[in-house]
């Protein structure tokens, strides 16, 4: 039973990290529209949007709007995740972690939540239907999933 449980899995493993991919990018982007065009409540729930050029607050919609739809159809998905993540970890250090250390009280755990989830997309790839792969070809599948496999091997060895 667990042995088809488990090639069940296998199998359905690039679907489940593509729709993760796509999810996660899609409420991302959102948070970038809201704040650069005033749409879905505005930036921060305000109904308005922020200053153009405005620091951080700007440049953090646009990495947000841009790298989110770039994560969401799969182009150099993993550059996007890194940027994204890594926007994430300073909205998190420089707005949110000053009143307190805990994202629970701070208000921060979206800026958590989307910095590891961003961070893990920067390593698993971007799953299947990415546009990457219509462009990068075959041999560049290939080499992804034969570091994939290797990564399994691995992390069943050392008990992951």
């Amino acid at each position: 039973m667990w042995a088809a449980f488990d090639s069940l899995t296998q199998k359905a493993t690039p679907h489940v990290v593509a729709l993760f991919r796509i999810v996660v990018a899609f409420l991302f982007a959102c948070h970038g529209a809201s704040s650069i065009f005033g749409v879905l409540g505005g930036s921060m729930g305000t109904g308005r949007t922020v200053l153009t050029a405005s620091w951080p607050g700007w440049y953090a919609a646009v990495i947000q709007l841009t790298g989110g739809i770039l994560v969401l159809i799969g182009l150099r998905s993993r550059a996007a995740a890194f940027v994204n993540s890594g926007s994430m970890a300073y909205a998190y250090f420089s707005v949110h972690q000053g009143t307190s250390l805990w994202p629970l009280q701070n208000g921060g755990e979206a800026s958590v939540m989307f910095c590891w989830a961003f961070a893990l997309i920067v390593f698993i790839g971007p799953g299947s239907w990415a546009l990457d792969h219509a462009l990068l070809g075959k041999s560049e599948l290939k080499k992804s999933a034969q570091r994939s496999q290797i990564f399994r091997r691995s992390s069943k060895i050392s008990g992951i």
